[in-house]
């Protein structure tokens, strides 16, 4: 195993990117400690909804995490017309992460404490739509895949994601764990490679390819306790799934904290596209327009 240190980093809060090229494999590993905690903040969420969210955090960030240029930028959402979840959404761009989930507290409550995916979105979609900064000559600046949330979590969701838009076999594994002390958030991607050369089978399009089961079958042998483990490295977690393998190369990936981007000069942007009448019904008793941002749960007092 490539660089590995003889005090391994934990790596909480940040990215972890991992090669196999024996098997023509490409993962990324990460656990979600302050982060997770100071994004579900801003909000009171029920214990259902925080699993939920901190799911869609570890996802936004190991799929973002894909990413190569500065600037791009990944975003989830999940919806459906008259679920129980209205909203989720999730965004993740050099490293920084946010998210936030609008839902009907009254019928959440009825479901108990355990719900399933269906009874949270019933027949809803999850959208992913990647943000490309610096696009070339030709190339799409933005680009979508929307498949049907079945399953049994969001995670499965971005795996048929993977095969269906981009026909990458991929093995998604997420673990959430929300106590007194915090919460704490771990998962695991890995990926199946084209090898890229003119004239050959292109691995990615086969599910049953031996090098991708083999891969498949040490990477989904992780467990749950494992990725919560903060005690744990990141580094050991890939040593233990991998280590019989010729090579393993590593890569710390981005810092990742809680980047909301809300500001006095965006809200003044959106809103000067308003006409003064309608501007003028948004006021308060004080003539100032008052902003909520749904990440952060900052009030902006806008005059315009």
């Amino acid at each position: 195993m490539a660089a590995m240190t003889d005090a391994a980093e934990n790596f909480a809060d940040r990215l972890l990117g991992f090669t196999i090229p024996s098997r023509h494999a490409r993962g990324r590993a990460l656990r979600l400690d302050r982060v997770v905690d100071e994004i579900l903040s801003a909000h009171d969420y029920p214990a259902a909804i925080t699993h939920l969210l901190g799911e869609a955090l570890v996802l936004a960030a190991l799929i973002g995490g894909l990413l190569k240029q500065s600037g791009d930028q990944l975003t989830m959402q999940a919806q459906t017309e008259g679920g129980v979840v209205k909203l989720l959404v999730c965004d993740y761009r050099d490293g920084e992460l946010r998210g936030y989930v609008d839902f009907d507290s009254d019928r959440l409550a009825a479901l108990g404490t355990n719900p399933s995916l269906y009874a949270l979105f019933g027949k809803g979609y999850l959208a992913i739509t990647f943000d490309m900064a610096r696009a070339g000559v030709g190339e799409p600046t933005r680009y979508q895949g929307i498949v049907p949330l079945e399953g049994e979590s969001l995670a499965e969701a971005c795996q048929t994601y993977f095969f269906q838009s981009e026909q990458v076999p991929t093995l998604i594994r997420v673990a959430v764990r929300a106590s007194r002390d915090g919460c704490v958030a771990g998962g695991l991607l890995i990926q199946h490679l084209p090898e890229g050369e003119e004239g050959r089978e292109r691995l990615h399009a086969q599910l049953d390819h031996p090098e991708w089961e083999h891969v498949a079958v040490l990477g989904g042998s992780i467990r749950h306790d494992e990725l919560l483990d903060r005690e744990l490295s990141l580094e050991a977690i890939i040593w233990r799934l991998f280590h019989e393998e010729a090579e393993i190369r590593v890569t710390p990936g981005a810092e990742l904290v809680r980047g909301c981007r809300c500001s006095k000069e965006h809200f003044e942007q959106v809103l000067s596209r308003f006409t003064e009448e309608e501007r003028s019904e948004m006021r308060d008793e004080t003539g100032m327009i008052p902003v909520d941002c749904a990440f952060c749960s900052k009030i902006f007092p806008i005059a315009l």
